[in-house]
């Protein structure tokens, strides 16, 4: 079963980090990322922009509106994500407290995730277009 592992944060508490502060969160993150990918676990991670460079799409009229930012007004952001392939929620979870153990603070949001692509593993690449 897949799962969606989202990660929020405190964007100014994060971007406040020195550079060594962030290597070192990275280095612990990389320990858990390194045996998930060991074990066959690990799909497509990322770490994301911070909100400021985002724009939303809001559909609801014609045309949609494009604002700047997320669409959502809260302290915390999605600052990053992971795909992962486990047997059970409990497993799920078990990967999330490893993943929180790693970074000192934010909050893991885990979800059971369906795939769009059929076929696609989660080790497997996905075909680009041709151009």
């Amino acid at each position: 079963m897949l799962y969606a592992i989202l990660c929020y944060n405190d964007q100014d508490l994060v971007a406040g980090w020195t550079k060594a502060q962030d290597d070192a969160v990275m280095a612990n993150l990389s320990v858990v990322h390194d045996r998930l990918y060991a074990e066959g676990k690990l799909g497509p991670a990322g770490r994301l922009g911070f909100t400021g460079s985002a724009k939303t799409l809001v559909k609801g009229q014609e045309p949609p509106v494009v604002m700047d930012g997320p669409y959502a007004e809260t302290k915390e952001a999605m600052l990053g994500f992971y795909i992962i392939d486990c047997a059970s929620m409990g497993e799920a979870l078990d990967v999330a407290r490893a993943l929180g153990e790693a970074n000192p603070t934010g909050a893991y949001e885990i979800r059971p995730l369906s795939l769009y692509l059929q076929g696609v593993a989660v080790g497997d690449q996905v075909p680009q277009a041709a151009e």
